[in-house]
């Protein structure tokens, strides 16, 4: 799952950084409001935690922007202690919840698998199963036919997406923007070495399950569903 993280407090922003990935989320970090709004609607975030108090452009500025474009990922505002009226126009204008500095790493994790799940999206601690495969997101452990084998991030990440996708034949580039972020250096045969990757544990799994090519277009997964 992607995290958007706009907060110009860039020790917190890092803080923050590498909190997430320890947690198995992949993370991109902005440090002022109008950079956090043209990252946002890229379309390829999960989650956005959105500092109010940004330079360039609030954090309320931001979120009015991106609800009135339609875009409905969930927003977590991360707001001073004791600013009520920052928290009812964030509330007020689409947030779907808001934390308060200084907060803990667990009420922070909690908020942000509690908005996930609102938007009826598949949590980290969740498995995900397709065909004989199962995909346990959070250990990032790989199982099928009573055997499991040990994913990196990036891999259960693609495994993740290509599951999510139920079928449809999804392009190197939806890959590049989602797993790296849409400014990513990534080329094509970034992609490429992690589809190989696992293809070859798929099969050390001998599971039935295949990542099938389809020239000039993307992946797709094959199996029964």
């Amino acid at each position: 799952m992607r995290i958007l993280i706009a907060e110009d407090e860039l020790h917190l922003a890092e803080a923050l950084t590498q909190i997430l990935r320890k947690n198995h989320y992949s993370v991109d970090a902005v440090h002022d409001g109008r950079s956090g709004l043209d990252y946002a609607l890229s379309g390829i975030y999960d989650l956005i935690l959105l500092d109010i108090m940004m330079p360039e452009m609030d954090g309320i500025s931001v979120l009015k922007e991106l609800r009135k474009s339609g875009d409905s990922t969930p927003v977590i505002l991360l707001t001073a202690k004791g600013e009520i009226d920052d928290k009812i126009a964030g509330l007020d204008h689409g947030a779907d919840d808001y934390v308060a500095k200084p907060f803990s790493t667990g009420e922070l994790l909690a908020r942000i698998r509690a908005a996930v799940r609102r938007k009826g999206e598949v949590v980290p601690d969740s498995t995900l199963k397709f065909g004989d495969i199962e995909l346990n997101t959070a250990s990032l452990k790989l199982a099928a036919g009573g055997k499991d084998v040990k994913l990196n991030l990036k891999e259960s990440e693609l495994l993740e997406l290509l599951i999510l996708r139920k079928q449809a034949v999804t392009s190197k580039e939806q890959i590049i923007e989602k797993l790296w972020g849409f400014d990513s250096e990534a080329e094509h045969n970034n992609v490429e070495v992690y589809v190989s990757f696992l293809r070859k544990k798929l099969s050390f799994l001998e599971s039935n399950v295949r990542i099938g090519t389809i020239r000039g277009v993307g992946y797709v997964l094959e199996g029964s569903a």
